[in-house]
């Protein structure tokens, strides 16, 4: 079970790494990575869960924020509701495409590997066209929009090597876009 201990942390080498592409079938020990990051992801979303081991609540984790440069991110993504609308294990992801129209969180937002508040608007794509791969090699393309949209891109800049607070404003952290669409 992957616990906060086990979260890499702002300042280790291997969150501003480019990952390395994975290939099929998934060894054992990937197939068991995805698992237990997907597992994070629920058990961090369930309070009772998360009070007992003392876990932060997470929508992502990508295989970087837990040692691993690889290119897999787990994504369980709930609505305002709770209820869960977006849930996979993204394998070799690859933005096709992605909105002029910039979105962002009203919050901010915040990161597992990044243990300080960070205050700013993060401005991402409304709309995302997503190409990727299933932990079992079914090959899928996707669109996602809004808080999902802001979420997959998250993960997917992990696997690039950049942290959310790379594309917050340093000038002006809360200037927004004329068009922009705001998530609350």
């Amino acid at each position: 079970m992957i616990l906060m201990k086990d979260i890499t942390r702002d300042g280790n080498p291997v969150l501003r790494k480019v990952a390395q592409p994975l290939s099929f079938p998934l060894s054992d020990h990937y197939q068991k990575l995805a698992t237990e990051m997907m597992e994070y992801l629920i058990n961090s979303q369930d309070p009772e869960i998360a009070k007992k081991h003392q876990l932060r609540a997470g929508v992502g984790l990508a295989a970087p924020q837990v040692g691993e440069s690889v290119q897999m991110a787990a994504l369980l993504v709930p609505n305002n509701e709770g209820e869960i609308v977006f849930q996979d294990t993204f394998v070799n992801p690859e933005i096709l495409s992605e909105s002029v129209r910039q979105a962002c969180l009203s919050e901010g937002e915040g990161c597992l590997s990044v243990d300080k508040v960070i205050d700013g608007y993060v401005m991402r794509p409304d709309k995302l066209k997503i190409h990727y791969y299933t932990i079992d090699g079914v090959e899928k393309t996707i669109r996602l929009k809004d808080y999902p949209a802001i979420v997959a891109s998250h993960e997917i800049e992990h696997l690039r090597g950049h942290l959310f607070y790379d594309r917050i404003n340093q000038q002006d952290p809360f200037k927004l876009d004329e068009d922009a669409v705001v998530i609350y």
